[in-house]
């Protein structure tokens, strides 16, 4: 994926030629990353649940609750593996060519393949038992029954199926069988085929844009594997250690770097949450507040390029995500700048001593960190230029990144991590990619409804101030952020929100700024915000615990949300300067 569009750019630039069907190869091997992945993360028990079960239930009834959670999933997974498998047949018989004399059904069938891998994992992982793994396969003969019941029986039945599902994802089951089932089941009820949601699915997954996902991912990876997180640390130690609060100032600038690459994936907390925190407690900052600091520094850099939520947006919204970038600029820095101030007015209360500034130390130490410090850069002039493609330009940034830590530092050994890290990446993108695909199908079913249309009818009906539409939005997205991972979110809630911003005047790229400022604050709010549960297991500190901790962040990336939302000149007025 990584190397043809980058030949793409060389013969392009050169001869004037490119590779034929590249595009739709590189779109097709998203495809395969996405349900090899998922079979991965299945191996590995890294599906994304709601993990509640062991707090709703005690010890004792946590072995019968796993194995029904995971019968749940194994039935919705084996009827979407059906339904892809039906996708495929449909797709053969239509004898439709990806790349010369290939045949496009010879790629879409890892669909039902790495579907059926997914579902003899979740059976398999249910119970070191054999007869908890005989309760867990009854949830695929339940999904096997239910296909060959009556159509008017099957209508019936959808809604306390529904019901069946929701439970489980209380008690464990992943959440792409939520979303997933939840639109099998409402199609289902309308006797439409099971295939209408790897249909969907398939859609999405080849889309033109999707690939830079696991591209930026990769590069991510690779930076965060390596040395980066150290040298960076270093960097911003030496020129910005000098502040008052240094420390905590640094840490807020290391953590927006890492998200602008990681797009909130949780691998900002996990690179450098382990450096960054002794350095907070090192420097006399209270163990609360360093906690908190780091969960809420976590999501700082959501609306810098290249980051993957804005990429998604743009595609799922149809809006020009270089505008979007260009317009989450103000927005970015006001953030930023909030929890920075944040930090010195803290550190100041608790006497943080200031480090001098060494002129050697920080020539030194940006001599080190120059290849990580000019990334940015050179991505934002790939794109910006017009020089590359938004995939072109994430190629760029993985080959850009294996340099960086393979050949220049040799932080990385091509044979021995390199395999690791590409397996470790393919793990996270297949267990976030499976639910934007099952994500699509539901918001599918929810358009061929008219809930879009009638939900924008309604609220224009009913709330007559744009001020007051834009706080409800506000909340309402506070509540998807908390319930919600940002990926699935942008698919079903986007199509929701758009016809609404539509009717009250809302500029579209406005509202994705809204949209995202809130995802990102979403990743603070319970039950389920992702930093708040990472910095739990990095931290090795209890739930509750991250939560006050995090309170007082809460607070302040709340404030910078609605300022965001009622000044839309920070974002309308970016884009009328250096917007296309």
């Amino acid at each position: 994926m990584s190397l043809l569009p980058l030949v793409e750019i060389v013969t392009r630039k050169f001869f004037h030629w490119g590779v034929p069907g590249s595009q739709l190869i590189v779109q097709h091997l998203t495809l395969v990353i996405a349900f090899l992945g998922a079979a991965l993360a299945a191996r590995d028990g890294r599906l994304l649940r709601l993990a509640t079960a062991s707090r709703l239930v005690g010890e004792r009834t946590l072995r019968f609750t796993t194995i029904f959670a995971d019968a749940v999933g194994a039935g919705v997974t084996a009827a979407l593996c059906y339904g892809s498998w039906q996708f495929v047949q449909v797709e053969r018989a239509s004898g439709g060519l990806l790349v010369g004399d290939i045949p496009r059904w010879v790629v879409e069938a890892v669909m039902p393949v790495g579907l059926a891998l997914v579902t003899l994992r979740l059976v398999w992982r249910a119970s070191d038992k054999w007869w908890g793994r005989a309760l867990a396969a009854l949830g695929v003969v339940v999904a096997i029954v239910c296909y060959f019941l009556p159509d008017d029986i099957a209508s019936r039945l959808s809604g306390p199926l529904l019901i069946v599902v929701l439970l489980g994802t209380a008690l464990g089951t992943p959440i792409y069988a939520l979303i997933g089932g939840a639109a099998m089941l409402l199609f289902w009820g309308q006797q439409t085929p099971v295939a209408a949601v790897p249909d969907a699915t398939y859609q999405l997954t080849v889309s033109p844009m999707l690939p830079t996902i696991p591209l930026f991912t990769l590069a991510g990876y690779i930076l965060a594997e390596g040395g980066t997180s150290q040298r960076l640390v270093r960097v911003f130690q030496a020129w910005f250690g000098w502040f008052p609060s240094g420390p905590a100032v640094v840490a807020a600038l290391v953590c927006a770097f890492f998200t602008t690459f990681t797009g909130g994936s949780g691998v900002t907390i996990l690179a450098v949450g382990g450096l960054l925190l002794p350095m907070l407690l090192k420097a006399k900052y209270p163990d609360r507040f360093s906690v908190g600091m780091l969960t809420t520094a976590g999501s700082l850099g959501l609306l810098f390029p290249p980051s993957l939520p804005v990429i998604l947006y743009g595609i799922v919204s149809k809006v020009d995500i270089v505008n979007l970038f260009i317009a989450g600029f103000l927005p970015g820095c006001l953030m930023i700048a909030v929890c920075v101030a944040w930090a010195v007015r803290r550190g100041i209360v608790a006497g943080v001593a200031r480090s001098p500034f060494v002129w050697r130390e920080a020539r030194e130490a940006f001599w080190e960190a120059k290849w990580e410090i000019a990334l940015p850069v050179v991505v934002m002039v790939c794109i910006f230029g017009g020089f590359a493609t938004l995939v072109e330009a994430a190629a760029l940034t993985v080959l850009y990144a294996f340099i960086i830590e393979c050949v220049i530092h040799r932080d990385l050994k091509i044979g021995r991590d390199m395999p690791r890290v590409v397996a470790e990446c393919a793990t996270l993108l297949g267990g976030v990619m499976i639910i934007l695909g099952v994500a699509l199908g539901l918001t599918n079913y929810l358009v061929d409804a008219e809930v879009p249309a009638r939900a924008a009818t309604w609220v224009k009906e009913t709330i007559h101030s744009k001020v007051l539409f834009l706080l409800c939005l506000n909340l309402f997205l506070v509540l998807v952020g908390g319930l919600m991972d940002i990926f699935p979110a942008i698919v079903v809630v986007v199509p929701l929100i758009a016809p609404m911003g539509q009717a009250y005047g809302i500029d579209p790229v406005h509202l994705g700024i809204i949209f995202l400022a809130n995802m990102e604050f979403g990743f603070l709010a319970p039950p389920v915000g992702l930093n708040l549960l990472l910095a739990s297991y990095r931290f090795n500190r209890p739930l509750p615990q991250v939560y006050r901790a995090a309170l007082p962040g809460m607070c302040i990336m709340f404030a910078c949300v609605l300022v965001i939302t009622y000044l839309p000149i920070m974002t309308t007025g970016m884009v009328r300067l250096f917007g296309r």
